[in-house]
């Protein structure tokens, strides 16, 4: 994985008043990498980050997300079946968080063309959750039907993090009319998670996250560029579209750290400040809204799209996710393996880490280890497993980058 960029999947955020954090008292802190125990003080410029020392007999939790994958981008067509009209809304790969309020908002704009006031929606992870409030907003009475409520989704396992570009397409597949939709997608959803900043439990946040090489950034070669005719598979990380500097008004800028103000044991660091979300805050409130604006939630399954003419909506919004791929018979999906460990919450250490193709993301719900690419595969990690069981060795191996990286930290008491 090119640590030298923003990672679109792998980039964690951490950083609220770090210095004072590590300055609580008692907290021991990390030293610069290149400083010795017998220094008297850490410049104040230099951050004090509490360590987190991560073990494997601390997981509280293995998660196992299947990412939706659509060569060509989200599904966001109209289709009728019988008298009903069905809304898409499916196929984000690893950018279903991010994107969710831009997508819905383009799809509910489709539905206000017709004259139903009544919609259902299908599914109830957070693009199906996002969609129902935005027809809500717009006026709609909104009935979503789902087998599990948002808690119970693929969605919770996922990473929790703005990573708006995250395999959401193929390039030369998604051509360059897609790259203009995803824009408008992604800039709507970040104008619109700005409004949940601020509000008790945290919901939305942003943390510095820090990006660590045991080589210089800019010894990386930069990467080809995407060749080859358009499919449905991609075959190397460079035919994944990349987006991001459509944005780069609006999203902070990755820094450099100098080496004296590097507090890690590794010699190049980078930070920058990203936008997370604590599921379970975000997600008790985004439900509360809906129920407090009237809308219904049916516990249902569905098995064929045909099981959808007993519904009394005529206009439906279908967010399935990957479950599309079986119960719409989408085989455009690909599925994109995903697994995250969980350890107990470490308020007092509130930052991330990107190191060695793993990802640590300390946040509200607890502390949060993915193994984003621990082969070298870069984003080709996962794509085609729809394995949905966890591997504990997978989930050790991720863990055991960062108990190598902290005890190489030097320490001093606070």
């Amino acid at each position: 994985m090119d640590t030298g960029r923003i990672s679109r999947r792998g980039v964690f955020a951490g950083g609220a008043a770090l210095g004072a954090v590590a300055m609580m008292a008692g907290e021991r802190t990390l030293l610069p990498h290149s400083a010795t125990a017998g220094d008297a003080l850490v410049p104040p410029h230099r951050p004090r980050l509490a360590p987190l020392h991560p073990r494997v007999d601390q997981i509280t939790d293995l998660k196992v997300c299947i990412r939706p994958f659509r060569a060509a981008g989200p599904r966001l067509d109209v289709e009728r079946i019988g008298d009903k009209t069905i809304f898409h809304n499916y196929g984000h790969g690893g950018s279903g968080w991010s994107l969710s309020w831009g997508s819905a908002n383009l799809v509910v704009g489709n539905v206000a063309a017709t004259l139903h006031r009544k919609v259902a929606v299908i599914g109830c992870g957070i693009v199906g959750l996002t969609s129902a409030l935005t027809a809500q907003r717009a006026g709609f009475d909104v009935t979503i039907y789902t087998r599990d409520l948002l808690p119970h989704t693929r969605s919770v396992r996922a990473n929790g993090s703005w990573t708006p570009d995250s395999r959401i397409a193929l390039t030369q597949t998604a051509g360059p009319a897609f790259a203009d939709q995803w824009e408008q997608m992604a800039r709507f959803s970040w104008a619109t998670y700005r409004t949940y900043l601020g509000l008790p439990g945290a919901p939305i946040m942003f943390e510095d996250n820090y990006i660590l090489s045991d080589k210089p950034f800019d010894d990386r070669p930069a990467p080809p560029p995407p060749a080859g005719a358009p499919g449905t598979m991609p075959r190397a990380t460079e035919d994944f579209a990349t987006y991001e500097s459509r944005i780069r008004d609006i999203v902070p800028a990755v820094e450099d750290i100098p080496d004296a103000e590097n507090p890690f044991a590794a010699p190049h660091a980078r930070r920058h400040s990203l936008m997370i979300y604590n599921f379970g805050a975000y997600g008790h409130l985004l439900l509360s809204e809906f129920h407090q604006a009237g809308g219904r939630i049916v516990i249902r399954e569905f098995h064929t799209p045909h099981d959808l003419a007993s519904l009394p909506e005529k206009a439906i919004i279908n967010c399935p996710g990957y479950a599309a791929r079986e119960w719409w018979r989408d085989d455009s999906l690909i599925p994109v393996r995903g697994q995250t460990a969980w350890l107990p919450p470490r308020p007092e250490a509130p930052y991330g880490l990107d190191y060695r193709g793993a990802a640590l993301l300390s946040k509200t719900d607890g502390v949060m280890i993915q193994a984003v690419d621990l082969d070298g595969l870069g984003e080709m990690t996962g794509v085609g497993n729809s394995f949905e069981h966890p591997d504990p060795a997978e989930a050790a191996r991720a863990i055991g980058v960062f108990a190598d990286l902290f005890a190489r930290m030097p320490m001093v008491g606070g």
